[in-house]
Protein backbone atom coordinates (compact mmCIF):
# COMPACT_ATOMS: atom_id res chain seq x y z
CA UNK A 1 0.00 0.00 0.00
CA UNK A 2 1.26 3.48 -0.82
CA UNK A 3 2.19 5.71 2.11
CA UNK A 4 -0.52 8.23 1.22
CA UNK A 5 -3.24 5.57 1.41
CA UNK A 6 -1.88 4.26 4.68
CA UNK A 7 -1.88 7.77 6.15
CA UNK A 8 -5.51 8.21 5.09
CA UNK A 9 -6.40 4.89 6.71
CA UNK A 10 -4.67 5.99 9.91
CA UNK A 11 -6.65 9.23 9.84
CA UNK A 12 -9.91 7.29 9.56
CA UNK A 13 -8.98 4.97 12.40
CA UNK A 14 -7.98 7.92 14.56
CA UNK A 15 -11.19 9.76 13.67
CA UNK A 16 -13.26 6.71 14.56
CA UNK A 17 -11.61 6.37 17.94
CA UNK A 18 -11.92 10.12 18.54
CA UNK A 19 -15.66 9.92 18.01
CA UNK A 20 -15.90 7.13 20.54
CA UNK A 21 -13.82 9.01 23.10
CA UNK A 22 -15.75 12.21 22.50
CA UNK A 23 -18.99 10.39 23.16
CA UNK A 24 -17.52 9.30 26.50
CA UNK A 25 -18.25 5.58 26.03
CA UNK A 26 -15.34 3.20 25.56
CA UNK A 27 -17.15 0.04 26.60
CA UNK A 28 -16.58 -2.54 23.86
CA UNK A 29 -20.22 -3.59 24.00
CA UNK A 30 -21.58 -0.14 23.18
CA UNK A 31 -19.90 1.81 20.41
CA UNK A 32 -20.79 4.12 17.58
CA UNK A 33 -22.36 2.90 14.30
CA UNK A 34 -19.03 3.58 12.65
CA UNK A 35 -17.35 1.21 15.05
CA UNK A 36 -20.05 -1.40 14.46
CA UNK A 37 -19.32 -1.06 10.76
CA UNK A 38 -15.65 -1.59 11.43
CA UNK A 39 -16.27 -4.66 13.56
CA UNK A 40 -18.47 -6.21 10.89
CA UNK A 41 -15.48 -6.23 8.54
CA UNK A 42 -13.07 -7.58 11.17
CA UNK A 43 -14.45 -11.05 11.68
CA UNK A 44 -11.09 -12.80 11.61
CA UNK A 45 -9.69 -15.64 13.72
CA UNK A 46 -8.20 -14.37 16.96
CA UNK A 47 -4.90 -16.19 16.51
CA UNK A 48 -3.50 -14.51 13.41
CA UNK A 49 -0.08 -13.19 12.64
CA UNK A 50 0.54 -9.50 13.16
CA UNK A 51 0.95 -9.02 9.40
CA UNK A 52 -2.42 -10.61 8.63
CA UNK A 53 -4.14 -8.62 11.36
CA UNK A 54 -2.61 -5.41 10.02
CA UNK A 55 -3.65 -6.30 6.47
CA UNK A 56 -7.19 -6.95 7.66
CA UNK A 57 -7.23 -3.70 9.59
CA UNK A 58 -6.01 -1.74 6.57
CA UNK A 59 -8.66 -3.37 4.37
CA UNK A 60 -11.40 -2.56 6.87
CA UNK A 61 -10.35 1.03 7.44
CA UNK A 62 -10.01 1.67 3.71
CA UNK A 63 -13.50 0.24 3.23
CA UNK A 64 -14.80 2.61 5.90
CA UNK A 65 -13.12 5.50 4.14
CA UNK A 66 -14.79 4.66 0.85
CA UNK A 67 -18.25 4.52 2.49
CA UNK A 68 -17.93 7.95 4.08
CA UNK A 69 -19.11 11.11 2.32
CA UNK A 70 -16.41 13.11 0.56
CA UNK A 71 -17.01 16.04 2.91
CA UNK A 72 -16.30 13.83 5.92
CA UNK A 73 -13.09 12.53 4.34
CA UNK A 74 -11.99 16.08 3.61
CA UNK A 75 -12.83 17.19 7.14
CA UNK A 76 -10.82 14.31 8.60
CA UNK A 77 -7.82 15.02 6.38
CA UNK A 78 -7.86 18.70 7.31
CA UNK A 79 -8.01 18.05 11.06
CA UNK A 80 -5.77 14.99 11.30
CA UNK A 81 -2.82 16.90 12.67
CA UNK A 82 -4.99 18.28 15.49
CA UNK A 83 -6.17 14.93 16.84
CA UNK A 84 -5.15 14.04 20.38
CA UNK A 85 -4.20 10.52 21.47
CA UNK A 86 -7.30 8.47 22.19
CA UNK A 87 -8.02 5.25 24.04
CA UNK A 88 -8.78 2.23 21.80
CA UNK A 89 -12.42 1.03 22.03
CA UNK A 90 -11.15 -2.40 23.15
CA UNK A 91 -9.36 -0.97 26.20
CA UNK A 92 -12.25 -1.40 28.65
CA UNK A 93 -13.87 -4.83 28.57
CA UNK A 94 -16.80 -5.92 30.69
CA UNK A 95 -16.40 -9.69 30.88
CA UNK A 96 -19.52 -10.38 32.95
CA UNK A 97 -22.86 -10.79 31.18
CA UNK A 98 -24.77 -9.39 34.16
CA UNK A 99 -22.69 -6.24 34.71
CA UNK A 100 -23.46 -2.96 32.99
CA UNK A 101 -22.68 0.72 33.34
CA UNK A 102 -25.63 2.59 34.93
CA UNK A 103 -27.23 4.89 32.36
CA UNK A 104 -29.70 6.57 34.72
CA UNK A 105 -28.22 10.05 35.42
CA UNK A 106 -29.72 9.95 38.92
CA UNK A 107 -27.55 6.96 39.86
CA UNK A 108 -23.79 7.43 40.47
CA UNK A 109 -21.56 5.10 38.48
CA UNK A 110 -19.50 3.08 40.99
CA UNK A 111 -15.74 3.27 41.33
CA UNK A 112 -14.29 0.72 38.94
CA UNK A 113 -16.60 1.73 36.09
CA UNK A 114 -15.90 5.48 36.08
CA UNK A 115 -15.12 7.28 32.83
CA UNK A 116 -11.55 7.91 34.05
CA UNK A 117 -11.14 4.15 34.38
CA UNK A 118 -12.90 3.31 31.11
CA UNK A 119 -11.00 5.92 29.10
CA UNK A 120 -7.86 7.25 30.85
CA UNK A 121 -7.08 9.71 28.02
CA UNK A 122 -10.48 11.43 28.14
CA UNK A 123 -10.02 15.04 29.25
CA UNK A 124 -13.58 16.36 29.64
CA UNK A 125 -17.06 14.97 30.16
CA UNK A 126 -20.63 16.28 30.52
CA UNK A 127 -22.36 14.73 33.51
CA UNK A 128 -25.09 15.21 36.13
CA UNK A 129 -24.92 16.21 39.80
CA UNK A 130 -26.14 13.61 42.29
CA UNK A 131 -25.48 15.57 45.50
CA UNK A 132 -23.56 18.53 46.94
CA UNK A 133 -22.96 18.98 50.68
CA UNK A 134 -20.67 20.95 52.97
CA UNK A 135 -17.62 18.87 53.88
CA UNK A 136 -16.61 18.04 57.44
CA UNK A 137 -13.14 16.93 56.32
CA UNK A 138 -10.01 18.86 57.37
CA UNK A 139 -8.48 21.37 54.99
CA UNK A 140 -6.81 19.94 51.89
CA UNK A 141 -3.86 21.60 50.10
CA UNK A 142 -4.80 23.17 46.77
CA UNK A 143 -2.44 20.81 44.91
CA UNK A 144 -4.26 17.75 46.21
CA UNK A 145 -1.26 16.56 48.23
CA UNK A 146 -1.18 16.09 51.97
CA UNK A 147 1.21 18.31 53.89
CA UNK A 148 4.25 16.82 55.56
CA UNK A 149 3.91 15.58 59.09
CA UNK A 150 4.33 18.32 61.62
CA UNK A 151 3.77 21.13 59.10
CA UNK A 152 0.30 22.61 59.41
CA UNK A 153 -1.16 24.07 56.24
CA UNK A 154 -2.89 27.45 56.43
CA UNK A 155 -6.64 26.93 56.64
CA UNK A 156 -8.50 28.74 53.81
CA UNK A 157 -11.48 30.83 54.84
CA UNK A 158 -13.79 29.30 52.21
CA UNK A 159 -15.38 25.96 53.12
CA UNK A 160 -14.99 22.69 51.22
CA UNK A 161 -17.89 21.01 49.47
CA UNK A 162 -18.34 17.36 48.57
CA UNK A 163 -19.87 16.80 45.13
CA UNK A 164 -21.01 13.40 43.85
CA UNK A 165 -21.56 13.11 40.09
CA UNK A 166 -23.22 10.53 37.88
CA UNK A 167 -19.85 9.95 36.17
CA UNK A 168 -16.41 11.53 36.31
CA UNK A 169 -13.01 11.64 34.64
CA UNK A 170 -11.34 12.72 37.90
CA UNK A 171 -9.79 9.67 39.54
CA UNK A 172 -10.39 9.31 43.30
CA UNK A 173 -7.33 8.37 45.33
CA UNK A 174 -6.84 4.60 45.60
CA UNK A 175 -4.68 1.61 44.70
CA UNK A 176 -1.52 3.48 45.60
CA UNK A 177 -2.35 6.22 43.10
CA UNK A 178 -2.97 9.80 44.31
CA UNK A 179 -6.09 11.71 43.41
CA UNK A 180 -6.49 13.69 40.20
CA UNK A 181 -7.21 17.39 40.24
CA UNK A 182 -9.52 19.14 37.80
CA UNK A 183 -12.32 21.60 37.13
CA UNK A 184 -16.10 21.47 37.49
CA UNK A 185 -18.15 23.87 35.37
CA UNK A 186 -21.57 24.73 36.81
CA UNK A 187 -24.63 25.35 34.57
CA UNK A 188 -23.97 29.11 34.59
CA UNK A 189 -20.45 28.58 33.20
CA UNK A 190 -18.59 29.29 36.45
CA UNK A 191 -15.52 27.12 37.06
CA UNK A 192 -14.73 25.43 40.37
CA UNK A 193 -11.39 23.80 41.15
CA UNK A 194 -11.48 20.16 42.24
CA UNK A 195 -8.58 19.96 44.69
CA UNK A 196 -9.01 16.28 45.52
CA UNK A 197 -11.26 13.30 44.89
CA UNK A 198 -11.79 10.41 47.30
CA UNK A 199 -13.64 7.13 47.31
CA UNK A 200 -16.42 6.94 49.89
CA UNK A 201 -17.59 3.35 49.86
CA UNK A 202 -18.21 2.70 46.18
CA UNK A 203 -18.66 6.33 45.08
CA UNK A 204 -16.26 9.06 43.95
CA UNK A 205 -16.53 12.31 45.91
CA UNK A 206 -15.12 15.57 44.50
CA UNK A 207 -13.83 18.18 46.94
CA UNK A 208 -14.24 21.74 45.66
CA UNK A 209 -13.42 25.05 47.33
CA UNK A 210 -16.41 27.37 47.69
CA UNK A 211 -16.20 30.90 46.28
CA UNK A 212 -18.05 32.42 49.25
CA UNK A 213 -17.75 32.23 53.02
CA UNK A 214 -20.66 29.89 53.73
CA UNK A 215 -20.65 27.66 50.63
CA UNK A 216 -24.27 28.38 49.78
CA UNK A 217 -23.35 29.65 46.32
CA UNK A 218 -21.75 26.32 45.45
CA UNK A 219 -24.66 24.36 46.87
CA UNK A 220 -27.05 26.34 44.64
CA UNK A 221 -24.74 25.85 41.63
CA UNK A 222 -24.60 22.08 42.08
CA UNK A 223 -28.19 21.17 42.84
CA UNK A 224 -29.11 17.50 42.26
CA UNK A 225 -29.92 16.96 38.60
CA UNK A 226 -27.88 19.94 37.37
CA UNK A 227 -25.98 19.40 34.11
CA UNK A 228 -22.32 20.19 34.67
CA UNK A 229 -18.99 19.69 32.98
CA UNK A 230 -15.99 17.96 34.49
CA UNK A 231 -12.52 18.41 33.00
CA UNK A 232 -8.93 17.67 33.93
CA UNK A 233 -7.56 20.93 32.57
CA UNK A 234 -3.96 21.34 31.48
CA UNK A 235 -2.39 20.85 34.92
CA UNK A 236 -4.78 18.03 35.74
CA UNK A 237 -3.89 16.10 32.59
CA UNK A 238 -0.16 16.58 33.21
CA UNK A 239 -0.67 15.10 36.67
CA UNK A 240 -2.80 12.24 35.26
CA UNK A 241 -0.22 11.42 32.57
CA UNK A 242 2.55 11.32 35.16
CA UNK A 243 0.52 9.07 37.47
CA UNK A 244 -0.46 6.73 34.62
CA UNK A 245 3.13 6.49 33.35
CA UNK A 246 4.48 5.62 36.79
CA UNK A 247 1.61 3.27 37.70
CA UNK A 248 1.70 1.27 34.46
CA UNK A 249 5.51 1.12 34.72
CA UNK A 250 5.18 -0.23 38.25
CA UNK A 251 2.92 -3.04 37.05
CA UNK A 252 5.44 -3.91 34.33
CA UNK A 253 8.40 -3.70 36.72
CA UNK A 254 6.71 -5.79 39.43
CA UNK A 255 5.70 -8.45 36.88
CA UNK A 256 9.24 -8.80 35.56
CA UNK A 257 10.79 -8.87 39.04
CA UNK A 258 8.51 -11.70 40.09
CA UNK A 259 8.69 -13.66 36.85
CA UNK A 260 12.44 -13.43 36.26
CA UNK A 261 13.89 -13.14 39.77
CA UNK A 262 11.09 -14.47 41.99
CA UNK A 263 10.97 -11.12 43.82
CA UNK A 264 7.42 -10.18 44.80
CA UNK A 265 6.55 -6.52 45.31
CA UNK A 266 5.80 -6.01 49.01
CA UNK A 267 4.62 -2.43 48.53
CA UNK A 268 5.20 0.54 46.28
CA UNK A 269 5.02 4.33 46.48
CA UNK A 270 4.00 6.79 43.79
CA UNK A 271 5.98 9.69 45.21
CA UNK A 272 5.34 13.37 44.54
CA UNK A 273 6.54 14.65 41.17
CA UNK A 274 9.38 14.69 40.13
CA UNK A 275 11.13 12.37 42.62
CA UNK A 276 11.65 8.70 41.64
CA UNK A 277 8.99 6.22 42.76
CA UNK A 278 9.98 2.88 44.24
CA UNK A 279 8.93 -0.72 44.74
CA UNK A 280 9.82 -2.52 47.94
CA UNK A 281 11.19 -6.04 47.41
CA UNK A 282 12.43 -8.78 49.79
CA UNK A 283 16.15 -8.30 49.08
CA UNK A 284 18.69 -6.04 47.42
CA UNK A 285 19.56 -6.47 43.76
CA UNK A 286 22.88 -6.51 41.97
CA UNK A 287 23.68 -4.02 39.22
CA UNK A 288 23.53 -6.86 36.69
CA UNK A 289 20.04 -7.88 37.83
CA UNK A 290 18.79 -4.30 37.65
CA UNK A 291 20.21 -3.86 34.13
CA UNK A 292 18.61 -7.12 32.99
CA UNK A 293 15.15 -6.10 34.25
CA UNK A 294 15.49 -2.65 32.71
CA UNK A 295 16.49 -4.09 29.33
CA UNK A 296 13.53 -6.48 29.31
CA UNK A 297 11.08 -3.73 30.31
CA UNK A 298 12.29 -1.44 27.55
CA UNK A 299 12.18 -4.25 24.99
CA UNK A 300 8.49 -4.73 25.82
CA UNK A 301 7.95 -0.96 25.63
CA UNK A 302 9.60 -0.90 22.20
CA UNK A 303 7.27 -3.68 21.07
CA UNK A 304 4.38 -1.51 22.22
CA UNK A 305 2.62 -4.22 24.21
CA UNK A 306 -1.04 -3.32 24.64
CA UNK A 307 -2.75 -2.76 27.98
CA UNK A 308 -6.44 -3.33 28.62
CA UNK A 309 -8.89 -3.64 31.50
CA UNK A 310 -11.27 -6.49 32.33
CA UNK A 311 -14.17 -5.79 34.69
CA UNK A 312 -16.59 -8.14 36.42
CA UNK A 313 -18.74 -8.27 39.55
CA UNK A 314 -16.83 -8.38 42.81
CA UNK A 315 -17.52 -11.57 44.74
CA UNK A 316 -16.09 -11.05 48.26
CA UNK A 317 -16.06 -14.80 48.85
CA UNK A 318 -13.69 -15.32 45.91
CA UNK A 319 -11.24 -12.56 46.83
CA UNK A 320 -7.94 -14.32 47.67
CA UNK A 321 -6.21 -13.65 50.96
CA UNK A 322 -3.10 -11.49 50.97
CA UNK A 323 0.01 -13.61 50.41
CA UNK A 324 2.71 -13.61 53.08
CA UNK A 325 6.45 -14.25 53.10
CA UNK A 326 7.98 -16.78 55.48
CA UNK A 327 8.85 -13.84 57.72
CA UNK A 328 5.14 -13.02 58.00
CA UNK A 329 5.41 -9.85 55.87
CA UNK A 330 2.41 -9.18 53.63
CA UNK A 331 2.89 -9.13 49.86
CA UNK A 332 0.74 -6.19 48.75
CA UNK A 333 -2.50 -5.08 50.39
CA UNK A 334 -6.02 -6.42 50.78
CA UNK A 335 -9.10 -4.70 49.40
CA UNK A 336 -10.23 -1.80 51.63
CA UNK A 337 -12.89 -2.88 54.12
CA UNK A 338 -15.24 -0.12 52.96
CA UNK A 339 -15.03 -1.08 49.26
CA UNK A 340 -18.63 -2.15 48.96
CA UNK A 341 -20.79 -2.51 45.89
CA UNK A 342 -17.75 -2.28 43.65
CA UNK A 343 -16.38 -4.37 40.83
CA UNK A 344 -13.33 -6.51 40.30
CA UNK A 345 -11.02 -4.70 37.90
CA UNK A 346 -8.00 -6.43 36.37
CA UNK A 347 -5.23 -4.64 34.48
CA UNK A 348 -3.69 -6.80 31.75
CA UNK A 349 -0.39 -6.12 29.99
CA UNK A 350 -0.47 -8.33 26.91
CA UNK A 351 1.57 -11.47 27.52
CA UNK A 352 3.20 -10.05 30.64
CA UNK A 353 0.89 -9.48 33.59
CA UNK A 354 -2.62 -9.72 35.02
CA UNK A 355 -3.11 -7.79 38.23
CA UNK A 356 -6.14 -6.40 40.11
CA UNK A 357 -6.01 -2.61 40.27
CA UNK A 358 -8.39 0.35 40.37
CA UNK A 359 -5.94 2.93 39.02
CA UNK A 360 -5.68 4.62 35.65
CA UNK A 361 -3.30 3.01 33.16
CA UNK A 362 -1.98 3.84 29.72
CA UNK A 363 -3.50 1.76 26.89
CA UNK A 364 -0.05 0.72 25.63
CA UNK A 365 3.56 0.40 26.75
CA UNK A 366 4.63 2.19 23.58
CA UNK A 367 7.13 5.00 24.36
CA UNK A 368 6.98 4.11 28.08
CA UNK A 369 10.73 3.81 28.54
CA UNK A 370 11.68 2.72 32.05
CA UNK A 371 14.80 3.76 33.92
CA UNK A 372 15.88 2.00 37.11
CA UNK A 373 18.31 3.74 39.43
CA UNK A 374 21.27 1.33 39.48
CA UNK A 375 21.16 0.57 43.20
CA UNK A 376 18.76 -0.47 45.94
CA UNK A 377 18.39 0.97 49.44
CA UNK A 378 18.33 -1.65 52.19
CA UNK A 379 15.63 -1.36 54.87
CA UNK A 380 15.30 -3.04 58.25
CA UNK A 381 12.01 -3.57 60.06
CA UNK A 382 12.42 -5.45 63.35
CA UNK A 383 13.29 -9.02 62.29
CA UNK A 384 12.76 -8.55 58.53
CA UNK A 385 14.82 -6.85 55.85
CA UNK A 386 13.85 -5.53 52.45
CA UNK A 387 15.06 -3.11 49.81
CA UNK A 388 13.72 -0.28 47.68
CA UNK A 389 14.27 -0.18 43.93
CA UNK A 390 13.71 3.30 42.50
CA UNK A 391 12.38 3.90 38.99
CA UNK A 392 11.35 6.67 36.58
CA UNK A 393 9.19 6.72 33.45
CA UNK A 394 7.19 9.07 31.25
CA UNK A 395 7.26 12.83 31.98
CA UNK A 396 9.07 12.19 35.25
CA UNK A 397 11.95 10.53 33.40
CA UNK A 398 12.24 13.48 31.00
CA UNK A 399 12.26 15.94 33.92
CA UNK A 400 14.92 13.84 35.65
CA UNK A 401 17.12 13.83 32.54
CA UNK A 402 16.73 17.59 32.07
CA UNK A 403 17.56 18.37 35.71
CA UNK A 404 20.52 15.98 35.90
CA UNK A 405 21.90 17.35 32.62
CA UNK A 406 21.60 20.89 33.98
CA UNK A 407 23.39 19.84 37.18
CA UNK A 408 26.13 18.10 35.22
CA UNK A 409 26.59 21.09 32.90
CA UNK A 410 26.74 23.50 35.85
CA UNK A 411 29.22 21.28 37.69
CA UNK A 412 31.48 20.90 34.66
CA UNK A 413 31.49 24.69 34.20
CA UNK A 414 32.41 25.21 37.86
CA UNK A 415 35.22 22.66 37.59
CA UNK A 416 36.38 24.03 34.19
CA UNK A 417 36.23 20.66 32.49
CA UNK A 418 34.06 18.67 30.10
CA UNK A 419 31.18 16.56 31.40
CA UNK A 420 33.08 13.23 30.94
CA UNK A 421 35.91 14.55 33.16
CA UNK A 422 33.60 15.60 36.03
CA UNK A 423 33.97 12.39 38.14
CA UNK A 424 37.77 12.52 37.95
CA UNK A 425 37.88 16.25 38.68
CA UNK A 426 35.47 15.90 41.63
CA UNK A 427 37.68 13.15 43.05
CA UNK A 428 40.68 15.49 42.77
CA UNK A 429 38.78 18.32 44.49
CA UNK A 430 37.69 16.01 47.33
CA UNK A 431 41.25 14.79 47.89
CA UNK A 432 42.58 18.35 47.83
CA UNK A 433 39.93 19.39 50.33
CA UNK A 434 40.86 16.54 52.66
CA UNK A 435 44.48 17.66 52.57
CA UNK A 436 43.46 21.29 53.09
CA UNK A 437 41.28 20.39 56.08
CA UNK A 438 44.17 18.42 57.58
CA UNK A 439 46.48 21.40 57.13
CA UNK A 440 43.94 23.73 58.76
CA UNK A 441 43.56 21.33 61.71
CA UNK A 442 47.33 21.19 62.16
CA UNK A 443 47.65 24.98 62.00
CA UNK A 444 44.74 25.47 64.44
CA UNK A 445 46.37 23.05 66.87
CA UNK A 446 49.59 25.04 66.72
CA UNK A 447 47.63 28.29 67.09
CA UNK A 448 45.68 26.93 70.07
CA UNK A 449 48.90 25.84 71.79
CA UNK A 450 50.46 29.26 71.22
CA UNK A 451 47.40 31.17 72.49
CA UNK A 452 47.10 28.91 75.55
CA UNK A 453 50.78 29.30 76.42
CA UNK A 454 50.50 33.09 76.10
CA UNK A 455 47.44 33.15 78.40
CA UNK A 456 49.15 30.98 81.00
CA UNK A 457 52.30 33.11 80.98
CA UNK A 458 50.29 36.34 81.34
CA UNK A 459 48.33 34.85 84.23
CA UNK A 460 51.33 33.53 86.14
CA UNK A 461 53.11 36.87 85.91
CA UNK A 462 50.32 38.48 87.97
CA UNK A 463 50.87 35.95 90.76
CA UNK A 464 47.17 36.06 91.74
CA UNK A 465 45.58 33.56 94.11
CA UNK A 466 43.06 32.67 91.37
CA UNK A 467 43.38 33.12 87.63
CA UNK A 468 40.28 34.86 86.20
CA UNK A 469 40.51 35.38 82.44
CA UNK A 470 38.24 36.56 79.64
CA UNK A 471 39.41 36.62 76.03
CA UNK A 472 37.32 37.49 72.96
CA UNK A 473 38.37 36.50 69.42
CA UNK A 474 37.14 37.47 65.97
CA UNK A 475 37.04 34.31 63.89
CA UNK A 476 35.15 33.38 60.70
CA UNK A 477 35.92 29.69 61.07
CA UNK A 478 33.05 27.26 60.48
CA UNK A 479 34.03 25.57 63.74
CA UNK A 480 34.87 28.43 66.08
CA UNK A 481 33.85 26.41 69.14
CA UNK A 482 36.32 23.70 68.11
CA UNK A 483 39.21 26.16 68.21
CA UNK A 484 38.11 27.48 71.62
CA UNK A 485 37.95 23.90 72.87
CA UNK A 486 41.48 23.23 71.59
CA UNK A 487 42.70 26.38 73.38
CA UNK A 488 41.07 25.25 76.63
CA UNK A 489 42.65 21.79 76.41
CA UNK A 490 46.09 23.27 75.75
CA UNK A 491 45.60 25.80 78.59
CA UNK A 492 44.70 23.07 81.12
CA UNK A 493 47.66 20.94 80.05
CA UNK A 494 50.02 23.92 80.34
CA UNK A 495 48.73 25.25 83.69
CA UNK A 496 48.56 21.87 85.40
CA UNK A 497 52.14 21.10 84.41
CA UNK A 498 53.27 24.20 86.31
CA UNK A 499 54.25 23.54 89.97
CA UNK A 500 51.94 25.11 92.55
CA UNK A 501 49.56 26.40 89.87
CA UNK A 502 46.64 28.44 91.28
CA UNK A 503 42.95 27.64 90.61
CA UNK A 504 41.63 29.14 87.37
CA UNK A 505 38.40 30.18 85.67
CA UNK A 506 38.49 31.21 81.99
CA UNK A 507 35.81 32.58 79.64
CA UNK A 508 36.61 32.42 75.91
CA UNK A 509 34.33 34.00 73.29
CA UNK A 510 34.43 34.09 69.49
CA UNK A 511 32.41 36.22 67.04
CA UNK A 512 32.36 36.52 63.22
CA UNK A 513 34.05 39.56 61.69
CA UNK A 514 30.83 40.85 60.13
CA UNK A 515 28.00 40.84 62.65
CA UNK A 516 24.26 41.43 62.39
CA UNK A 517 21.37 41.04 64.80
CA UNK A 518 21.14 37.38 63.75
CA UNK A 519 24.86 36.61 64.12
CA UNK A 520 25.94 33.89 66.55
CA UNK A 521 28.86 34.20 68.96
CA UNK A 522 30.08 31.13 70.84
CA UNK A 523 31.21 31.14 74.48
CA UNK A 524 33.27 28.50 76.29
CA UNK A 525 33.82 28.49 80.07
CA UNK A 526 36.30 26.14 81.76
CA UNK A 527 38.05 26.05 85.11
CA UNK A 528 39.45 24.01 87.95
CA UNK A 529 36.18 24.10 89.98
CA UNK A 530 33.05 22.72 88.32
CA UNK A 531 30.81 24.59 90.77
CA UNK A 532 32.32 27.95 89.79
CA UNK A 533 32.06 27.05 86.09
CA UNK A 534 28.34 26.35 86.46
CA UNK A 535 27.74 29.58 88.44
CA UNK A 536 29.38 31.73 85.76
CA UNK A 537 27.53 29.88 82.99
CA UNK A 538 24.14 30.44 84.62
CA UNK A 539 25.08 34.06 85.31
CA UNK A 540 25.89 34.70 81.64
CA UNK A 541 22.64 33.01 80.55
CA UNK A 542 20.69 35.45 82.70
CA UNK A 543 22.81 38.50 81.90
CA UNK A 544 23.20 38.05 78.14
CA UNK A 545 20.07 35.99 77.40
CA UNK A 546 22.25 33.15 76.14
CA UNK A 547 21.47 29.52 75.49
CA UNK A 548 23.82 26.85 76.75
CA UNK A 549 24.80 24.25 79.28
CA UNK A 550 27.61 22.01 80.38
CA UNK A 551 28.91 19.26 82.59
CA UNK A 552 31.78 19.21 85.04
CA UNK A 553 34.49 21.76 84.39
CA UNK A 554 33.24 22.84 80.93
CA UNK A 555 30.26 24.95 79.84
CA UNK A 556 29.43 26.25 76.36
CA UNK A 557 26.73 28.53 75.02
CA UNK A 558 25.61 30.74 72.13
CA UNK A 559 24.83 34.42 72.02
CA UNK A 560 22.67 35.84 69.21
CA UNK A 561 23.23 39.44 68.16
CA UNK A 562 26.12 41.87 67.84
CA UNK A 563 28.87 41.21 70.41
CA UNK A 564 30.59 44.35 71.64
CA UNK A 565 33.41 44.13 74.14
CA UNK A 566 32.33 47.39 75.76
CA UNK A 567 28.89 45.89 76.47
CA UNK A 568 28.85 42.07 76.34
CA UNK A 569 32.53 41.89 77.31
CA UNK A 570 31.85 44.10 80.34
CA UNK A 571 28.97 41.81 81.37
CA UNK A 572 31.32 38.80 81.22
CA UNK A 573 33.86 40.59 83.43
CA UNK A 574 31.11 41.54 85.89
CA UNK A 575 29.85 37.95 86.22
CA UNK A 576 33.38 36.53 86.32
CA UNK A 577 34.46 38.78 89.20
CA UNK A 578 31.21 38.53 91.17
Amino acid sequence: MRSGEESQVAIVAQWSRSRLARDGDTDVRSASPLDDLARSDRRQPIHQSAEKQRAGQVHTERAITNRLPASSRLQMAASAVLLLPVTPPTYHRIVSQTLSIPSDPQIPIPVGLLACQRDPLLRELPTTVISCTLSQSPAIPSNGRKSKKGKASPVPSQPLLEVVLHDTIIFPEGGGQPSDIGILTSPDGEEWNVIEAKRHGGHAVHYIRAHDQDGQGAIRAFLPGAKVGVALGEEGFKRRLDHMSMHTSQHLLSALLERRLNLPTLSWSLTAFPTPSYVEIPRSMSAEEIASIQDEANRLAFEGRSVHIEVEELNPEKVPEVAKLQSGRNVGKALPADYTGGVKRTVIIDGVDRNPCCGTHLPTLHNLQLFLLPHTDALSRSSTTSARLYFLAGPRLITHLVSTHALLTSTSATLSCGAPQVPERVEQVVEERKRAVKRVEDVETELADAIAKELVNQSLIKDDREILLHRHRTDDSSNALGLLSAISTAFVNEITSTPDSPPFLVVLASSPSSQTTSSTSVVLIFGSDDKRVKEVGEGLKAKLDMRGGGKGTRWSGKFTGVWREGREGASVAEVLNA
